[in-house]
């Protein structure tokens, strides 16, 4: 506040030409005026009513009551032509001058001081003219234009501290002045007090221990900020700022107030000169509700870059400080390239908050004005100006009612100092004492004025309320006030948004899951329920004809397993498709263990029954040892226990995995998706996934001991792919499905690791690979069986056999009876293969004899006639020799049974065996 001193000078004697007494002997007498006395030297009270005339040469003084000084002549003399001396100047008493040092920008970067110091030179008349304020002291304002500027106010303070008089308070106006001179104040003990400082670096009480200010604090907005923040359920903002001390600390005290009421700020943008960048970064963050912090021309800038980029409209609100001019986006700026009407455009709709620097109340307050009084007589001081083009007239208030705050407070003085002996004239830079008094005074203060009710807080801010205002048709409505000491916000309810509602902090984001298709589900549930049938009907088959010889053959309770684990996989592919479009969240985990478990299990028996198989194949057949006794009996518990051992290993593994990191549901966030149409939405796509916290390791130890198991498959299978035996004659049939499965489980695995984030594909991929692997097993194995059974008519056990023909040992005699034959036929043809052989060779060794002896003709003739014929050769037991390597061919039949009936057609004249039917063990058993 600004105090205009407004001192009454009393005449304390009358012009001596209108009241003296023209006499040769002496002066008229002098009557004491009203608020004054005149002292009569050497004359009591009585002698003075007495005496009219005084003499020649006598002196009288004048005397002011209280701490008034006199102004004029103090001492008076009787001249001799009866007339008292000076009588051209009047002797009166006035009050004692305080000195106020003030700086007001009446130009700059904020020229408040044009309505200011008017404003506080009005509030400086009322107070000298008051009677009960300050009685015996007038205020004094002297000051000067700081034009905003920080070195100029450097220059100024030096003069207003060393030049006389002494000032007792300094009033400075923006902040970066008051910044300034309350750092330096306090090394002169100076009370400072600002009518125009909003930065909140000014509420430092370490830094400014003497500053009080009656424009509020810039965080005082903030409170208001936060408050209409929740009104409008907003949990998310942007911010932009211009690089400036002030802007920082209130952006930075914002940040602590959003993140105390659970918001998130999550864009800061700052710029100095240009703020293309920053509001380009604010749109590429999708910014909706944006606070601006930043001085009038620079707003201008901003939403001139608002206007390029789009950020305004129904889904964007701004939120900018209120002690803008009315019209200042309408005010041509060169620095700018957007017409008047882009930026009433841009700027439609923007919220401000504003310190209500106007008693909204019709009060009248200490200075004995309503509000809209003091602006009535402002605007005749100003002599008619236009407030809007006027520097600070919205500021006005808080410098009227500043020199208010500080009449009051050196009032309140007087007394505690009169008790210490002081005076407030007796104050100098260096009296701690009368600077400590105004201190607390001016820290109690609470008064009405004409911005408001006056009240300092522990910092030395003004606590006032907050006027909020939107920007409606190009013109500002208030819609509400917000009263920060009582957390009270008035509403008007006259907001208005482009949309019914206000918009969202943030662009929607529905969360929606993806499920597996339903189609693709039921068709691969109906293939798993058809291969779970046709899994029925084999293991059905198996064990009825488990007493069929050829199926004993094949290890029945083997393929059991292998039937019953192809069943369990397919059964795996129900769970595998359920998801929470089927289930609750809470119980998917089960649907999780459900998949492990069966599949596991049914892996284990299907392909290890299997593997088991190819395994002791390829153990017995390929030993050296083991060559010379090929019909060794295989002890069939010795396969139960490798498929035991290979399912328990699954088993303590997986029961190991659920108990140290069990499986639980997990979601995983795919990119935003936009739907179609101008809807202020995105779609957030969500899977649910079966996981566990340490997920890939409990995999790569799975897929690596399975992995390993289907190579070491394939190699046996391989290296057994020539062997035939009757103790596992479908080992071949095994060797195949083993190879089938063993590509199918390479190829699935990655893949669907790979394509985990699509549940369509990575279903199709596993379900599909399941389905196929049963079925080419299931196939495999027991098709070939029932076709043999069935085209052979091999469906009778060994049981029913002996019934029908009497002896089961009789059977097997005839089983042997017909494996003889068939070993002597292949006998009898390799005996005469080696007698065509030798013939060819005696054939061959005669002619050469017979060339001999014709050289001799002598003895040629005798050789030729002693020369035996072939068939003595025959006869010849030399003869029947064979080749070295060869064993020796036995010429008697083989014994037969005499329980044989038909050994007649054993050997037939000129029998011979094809080589079709000559089997590769028949063959070794010849030349053994």
């Amino acid at each position: 506040m600004k105090l205009s001193a407004l001192f009454l000078f009393p005449a304390v004697l009358p012009f001596l030409s209108v009241s003296a007494y023209n006499s040769s002997s002496g002066c008229t007498i002098i009557r004491p005026p009203r608020d004054g006395g005149i002292r009569y030297r050497g004359l009591t009270q009585e002698q003075i009513r007495s005496v009219q005339v005084l003499p020649v040469d006598y002196e009288i003084e004048y005397i002011c009551r209280g701490h008034r000084m006199i102004v004029g002549p103090k001492v008076r003399k009787c001249l001799p032509n009866g007339t008292w001396t000076e009588l051209n100047q009047r002797s009166r008493c006035r009050k004692k001058k305080l000195y106020i040092g003030a700086l007001f920008p009446m130009s700059g970067g904020w020229p408040g001081g044009q309505a200011c110091l008017p404003s506080a030179q009005m509030a400086l008349d009322l107070v000298n003219k008051r009677s009960d304020i300050l009685p015996d002291y007038e205020l004094e304002l002297i000051h000067y234009d700081s034009m905003c500027d920080p070195g100029e106010a450097t220059k100024l303070l030096y003069d207003l501290l060393y030049t006389e008089p002494i000032k007792i308070v300094l009033m400075p106006g923006c902040s970066s002045v008051s910044t300034l001179v309350a750092e330096a104040s306090r090394m002169w003990n100076l009370i400072v007090l600002s009518y125009g400082s909003s930065s909140p670096a000014l509420s430092n009480r370490q830094r400014f221990p003497t500053f009080f200010r009656t424009h509020p604090s810039a965080t005082l907005h903030n409170p208001t900020r936060v408050q209409l923040f929740q009104k409008w359920k907003w949990t998310k903002i942007a911010t932009i700022q211009q690089t400036t001390e002030v802007f920082t600390s209130t952006l930075d005290d914002l940040e602590q107030r959003v993140k105390e009421a659970g918001i998130e700020i999550s864009v800061r943008q700052s710029f100095l000169t240009d703020p293309a960048v920053a509001v380009k970064n604010l749109k590429r963050q999708d910014a909706r509700i944006i606070v601006g912090l930043f001085y009038e021309t620079e707003a201008r800038k901003v939403f001139c870059e608002v206007y390029k980029e789009k950020l305004y409209g129904k889904k964007f609100v701004w939120f900018l400080i209120g002690w803008y001019a009315d019209n200042w986006f309408k005010i041509k700026d060169p620095s700018i390239n957007c017409t008047v009407e882009q930026m009433a455009e841009a700027v439609e709709g923007h919220v401000t908050t504003e310190i209500v620097m106007l008693n909204p109340e019709t009060v009248r307050g200490a200075s004995n004005l309503t509000s809209q009084e003091f602006l009535a007589k402002l605007m005749s001081k100003l002599g008619g100006k236009n407030p809007e083009e006027t520097g600070g007239f919205q500021e006005a208030p808080l410098a009227y009612d500043a020199v208010w705050a500080l009449a009051l407070a050196l009032n309140k003085t007087v007394g505690p100092l009169r008790a210490k002996g002081l005076r407030l004239e007796d104050f100098n830079y260096n009296n701690r004492v009368i600077t400590a008094e105004i201190y607390r005074a001016l820290n109690t203060s609470s008064f009405e004025g004409v911005s408001g009710h006056v009240v300092f807080d522990a910092q030395g801010s003004r606590m006032a309320w907050t006027l909020i205002e939107q920007l409606q048709g190009g013109s500002y409505k208030k819609i509400g006030y917000y009263d920060s000491t009582k957390g009270n916000l008035s509403w008007y309810g006259n907001d208005r948004w482009i949309s019914s509602a206000p918009p969202a902090d943030q662009t929607l984001v529905i969360e929606e899951f993806r499920y597996l298709s339903q189609r693709l589900f039921v068709s691969v549930s109906v293939f798993a329920g058809f291969g779970i049938l046709l899994g029925v009907i084999c293991l059905t088959f198996n064990i009825y004809n488990s007493n069929v010889r050829y199926i004993q053959n094949s290890q029945p309770y083997l393929n059991n397993l292998t039937a019953v684990g192809c069943m369990m996989a397919l059964a795996a592919v129900f769970p595998l498709g359920i998801d929470g479009l089927h289930v609750h969240k809470t119980r998917f985990p089960v649907v999780c263990q459900f998949r492990l478990w069966l599949l596991g299990l049914g892996f284990s028996l299907a392909y290890g029954s299997m593997f088991t198989k190819i395994w002791w194949v390829h153990t017995v057949f390929t030993k050296k040892e083991e060559k010379k006794d090929r019909r060794k009996h295989l002890e069939p518990w010795k396969l139960y226990a490798t498929v035991g051992v290979l399912l328990g290993v699954d088993v303590v593994s997986l029961m190991v995995w659920q108990i140290v990191d069990p499986l639980h549901i997990t979601v995983e966030k795919f990119t935003t998706e936009a739907p179609k149409g101008d809807l202020d939405v995105l779609i957030q796509p969500l899977l649910e996934h079966c996981s566990s916290q340490k997920m890939n390791t409990w995999l790569g130890v799975v897929y690596g001991y399975k992995g390993l198991l289907l190579l070491l498959g394939i190699f046996l299978a391989y290296e057994t792919k020539s062997i035939s035996t009757e103790k596992i004659n479908d080992h071949r049939a095994v060797g195949m499905a083993i190879y089938n499965v063993a590509v199918l489980c390479m190829i699935t695995a990655p893949v669907t690791m790979i394509l985990s984030s699509q549940q369509d594909a990575s279903f199709a991929f596993a379900s599909l690979a399941i389905v196929f692997s049963v079925y080419i097993t299931l196939v495999v194995l027991f098709v070939p069986k029932m076709r043999r059974l069935i085209t052979r008519g091999e469906w009778q056990s060994d049981a029913q056999e002996t019934m029908k023909t009497g002896s089961s040992t009789n059977n097997n005699d005839d089983e042997k009876s017909r494996q003889l034959e068939r070993e002597n036929k292949e006998l009898q043809k390799i005996i005469q293969e080696k007698e065509e052989r030798v013939s060819e060779l005696r054939n061959q060794l005669s002619e050469r004899q017979a060339l001999r002896s014709r050289r001799r003709a002598s003895t040629v003739s005798n050789q030729n006639h002693s020369t035996p014929p072939l068939s003595v050769l025959h006869s010849d037991p030399r003869s029947l020799v064979p080749p070295p390597g060869y064993p020796a061919p036995t010429l008697e039949p083989h014994p037969v049974s005499s329980s044989f009936t038909n050994s007649s057609s054993l050997y037939q004249p000129d029998g011979r065996i094809s080589r079709n039917n000559c089997h590769t063990s028949r063959l070794q058993l010849l030349y053994k």
